[in-house]
């Protein structure tokens, strides 16, 4: 059964919205409240695929991502890099001399600091960016603005006084399109492998099996590690590399990974967004 449905977590107008509408624009777009809501409304067949955010280029990995991935049940599929292009969102018909307040989510204020003091603007608040917007809209007291995506000013009637104004005009969020079943055909020439693993506890465990991408010629893009069920002794690690498992070197480097770890499970295999190049030339 399918439901041509694309869950985030957010308001409507949320950037996980317009990720969902850039990558999947002939699928509906349906909130959740939180990210594990987003999971099982995959899980429970109430939307095909999550679109889920792991980090933002200036504040770095997203809080609890990664604990959810593994235990998700959940595949990922694509990957979506988006641009965070951040407005000032007001009353129809209220001139930017007026703003007194914008209100948004913490992060997306400490984005914008130049431009909220450039115009004396103080910044409030919000639970978060499309949730900022419908308050501000539902107030409808002009001198409070909202900071937040374009999308989120054209579905609750709020004008755009300013647009792209973040001190970084760089700022891109990865997000990770997750499925029930996996894909692992290879559906481009760049295609990417993510995956969790935990060292045996022997000396260098880690320093070894790394050593094995190392001799095989992989590029590992991202390695971070988490503490699990809040225990310093219990460390996993998430992994990004370059490359489908069935490639030569990369099935070697994951078979020398496996002798050095006491667990490792392949989260998903696909292809790599064209704007992760831009991204990483910073550009």
């Amino acid at each position: 059964m399918t439901t041509n449905r694309i869950a985030f977590q957010g308001e409507l107008g949320a950037y996980s919205h317009e990720a969902c509408k850039a990558a999947r624009p002939d699928m509906e777009a349906l909130p959740c409240r939180t990210f594990e809501d987003v999971i099982d409304a995959v899980r429970n067949h109430e939307a095909d695929l999550a679109m889920l955010p792991v980090e933002n280029s200036t504040y770095g990995r997203v809080a609890d991502i990664h604990h959810l991935l593994p235990e998700s049940g959940l595949h990922i599929v694509d990957e979506a890099f988006v641009r965070v292009h951040i407005s000032l969102l007001a009353v129809p018909g209220t001139p930017l001399s007026e703003i007194r307040e914008a209100m948004s989510h913490p992060v997306l204020l400490g984005q914008c600091r130049g431009f909220l003091r450039e115009h004396g603007i103080r910044a409030i608040t919000g639970a978060d960016t499309a949730g900022s917007a419908k308050e501000v809209a539902s107030r409808a007291h002009p001198p409070l603005a909202a900071l937040a995506a374009p999308l989120a000013g054209d579905i609750y009637g709020l004008e755009r006084l300013a647009d792209q104004i973040e001190d970084r005009s760089n700022n891109t969020t990865r997000f990770l399109i997750m499925s029930r079943d996996p894909d692992m055909t290879r559906r481009a020439d760049r295609m990417l492998t993510s995956f969790v693993f935990r060292v045996r506890n022997i000396p260098a465990a880690l320093y070894k099996a790394m050593g094995g991408f190392a001799t095989n010629g992989v590029n590992m893009t991202k390695l971070e590690s988490y503490m699990v069920d809040g225990v310093f002794t219990a460390t996993q690690f998430y992994a990004d590399i370059e490359g489908h498992p069935e490639d030569a070197n990369v099935a070697l480097a994951l078979d020398e990974l496996r002798y050095f770890t006491s667990t490792l499970d392949i989260l998903g295999v696909y292809p790599a967004d064209p704007l992760r190049e831009a991204q990483l030339a910073g550009e």
